[in-house]
């Protein structure tokens, strides 16, 4: 059984992503635009290219290095 916030709270983001967001966000665009300045969005991406660094690990992420771990599982 699905709780009644788990249904009710999806169906009202929809209403508002739907119908109410095409009119008020152009009334707040402005106000949200002074909160949060585009530098700091900008400036983030600038600084994180780059800077994967992946020795020691294989395709899947898992660490190549030292022996691999032996299961105690019979096997069929």
């Amino acid at each position: 059984m699905v709780c009644i916030p788990c249904i009710v709270i999806p169906v009202l983001l929809w209403i508002y992503k739907k119908f109410l967001e095409p009119y008020i966000y152009p009334l707040i665009s402005p106000f949200v635009s002074r909160i949060w300045p585009r530098k700091a969005v900008q400036e983030s991406s600038d600084q994180n290219k780059g800077k994967g660094d992946c020795k020691g690990a294989d395709i899947k992420g898992i660490s190549s290095e030292g022996p691999p771990e032996i299961s105690d599982k019979k096997k069929d």
